[in-house]
């Protein structure tokens, strides 16, 4: 594997110019005071609460599961010129995966045409049928994407010893994490707030207000001053946390199944007040719990008859049922014809090269080349369920070969790539370690918006390329440039 692109140094060990004002401030800052600020973030988050649970973990002492996900305190840095691309590559790779949501539910046209099997769709998991022929306002599925993007060697052209950004992962159903973005950046400014002067830094706390907005555009037809509500599984949920804090930003009713009933052909919450009709849901429950008339029938996280107002056309669930078919991996290696399929146009964005192991001759590739591939279970998240090749041993490879070969439709493969590197602040100092981005997309049919930069999970261990939260990764504030 290739060393990791620097976000922060050239090859030579210059700076690069995002990174020469903030390097100037970094060296005047004593080893002791950034230890203390770091302290300092720790403290806070713990006060505010803003914890994530991994579930089976225990403390030492056998109880609770509720960690801090670690704050990096060093930013990541991304020049102005570098995000107008990716803000168009997110905008119309997001368009093209609701087009094709769309279109599955409806005429199935890119079946038809055989870009996509038809049995790759038609037998997923994921894909709802109960979906066939409802329309959604706006005929968008996902109102808030989370896309993950990842920064490494350019696989086209390794030759000329360049990086590019490639999206790893589309995440169309709950996706997660926008509450770290925001906290992130409150906590910069209040440790540093000098450093804000000396750069201009695009925005991110307006992220509420458009989220509301999204929602409020997408309400049923005909209703003008909607009432929304974020649905949440509960307390227990990992991300309970981002549930209340997204909820209180947005000034809207956080709710559970239990306070939610259906009555002629509308849904109602329980107020102090009375029964309040509800127009917009943003859901943080998956499709299986939403209904337990339709769907899992032991749930007691949705409302029974949710799924008939929502055929009707009385409430709109953001984001949508079924919106997991775009989000599976096994449907990803298809995204950059969907967008030359629906838009007519190159992506601008590119996949990782991926080996489906469906397919005979790839599946013969991954196994024989397991050792130095990332082989991933297609619905799996969080970084479960998968395989870094180079970093496991060989009694690890033989036993997910076995797996893989009984039931090869369930797995994916792609190069494991050296994702790009940033200095981070650890136990011994500053030191680089691997990150990706996952900026969050707002889709109302009307309009496509993304705040500027996203969250940026850091693989704290050394080596480690597995940034997930629940892998005991960390986060960064992400800054994008202004010129």
């Amino acid at each position: 594997m290739k060393s990791a692109f620097d976000e922060m140094h050239t090859a030579e060990r210059q700076v690069r110019e995002q990174y020469q004002v903030y390097q100037g401030w970094l060296e005047q800052q004593p080893p002791e005071l950034m230890q203390a600020r770091r302290g300092e973030a720790e403290m806070i988050f713990r006060r505010v609460g803003i914890t994530f649970a991994v579930y089976g973990a225990k403390d030492e002492d056998g109880s609770g599961t509720e960690r801090l996900i670690p704050f990096d305190l060093i930013p990541r840095v991304i020049p102005q010129a570098e995000w107008v691309v990716m803000e168009a590559g997110l905008a119309q790779r997001v368009t093209a995966l609701n087009r094709f949501i769309h279109d599955v539910y409806h005429g199935q046209e890119i079946l038809k045409a055989g870009i996509v099997p038809a049995e790759q769709v038609l037998q997923n998991a994921q894909f709802r049928a109960e979906m066939m022929g409802v329309n959604v306002p706006g005929g968008v599925y996902s109102h808030i994407s989370g896309i993950d993007i990842v920064r490494a060697e350019n696989l086209e052209n390794s030759a000329n010893g360049s990086a590019k950004y490639y999206v790893l992962e589309d995440n169309l159903r709950v996706p997660s994490g926008v509450s770290y973005m925001l906290e992130n950046r409150k906590m910069m400014m209040r440790l540093f707030p000098e450093l804000f002067a000396m750069h201009r830094i695009a925005p991110v706390a307006h992220y509420p207000d458009l989220l509301l907005e999204t929602l409020c555009a997408v309400a049923p037809a005909g209703v003008s001053e909607p009432t929304v509500v974020v649905l949440t599984p509960g307390m227990y949920n990992s991300a309970y946390f981002e549930h209340t804090f997204l909820a209180q930003q947005m000034g809207v009713a956080l709710v559970e199944g239990q306070d939610l009933f259906v009555k002629d052909g509308f849904v109602y919450m329980r107020t102090t007040q009375g029964p309040q009709r509800v127009d917009v849901i943003y859901r943080r429950v998956d499709d299986d719990f939403l209904d337990p008339g339709v769907f899992r029938a032991d749930s007691t996280l949705g409302c029974a008859g949710l799924l008939d107002v929502y055929r009707a056309g009385n409430i709109t669930l953001s984001n949508a049922v079924g919106t997991g078919i775009a989000d599976d991996k096994s449907i990803y290696p298809y995204v950059p014809k969907m967008i030359e399929f629906y838009l007519g146009e190159k992506p601008i964005l590119s996949n990782v090269p991926t080996w489906v192991c469906r397919e005979k001759d790839d599946l013969a590739y991954v196994l024989a080349h397991m050792h130095e591939l990332v082989v991933k279970e297609v619905h799996g998240a969080g970084g479960y369920g998968m395989l870094v090749g180079p970093a496991a041993t060989q009694a690890e490879i033989k036993a997910f070969k076995a797996v893989v070969k009984a039931n090869p439709t369930n797995y994916i493969a792609q190069p494991t790539l050296s994702l790009s590197s940033c200095p981070t602040f650890v136990e011994s100092g500053i030191a680089p370690r691997h990150i990706d981005l996952r900026p969050y997309v707002l889709s109302s049919g009307k309009h496509v918006q993304t705040v500027p930069g996203g969250l940026t999970r850091v693989a704290l261990k050394e080596g480690s390329l597995v940034v997930n939260s629940s892998q005991g990764g960390g986060t960064k504030d992400t800054w994008v440039l202004e010129d």
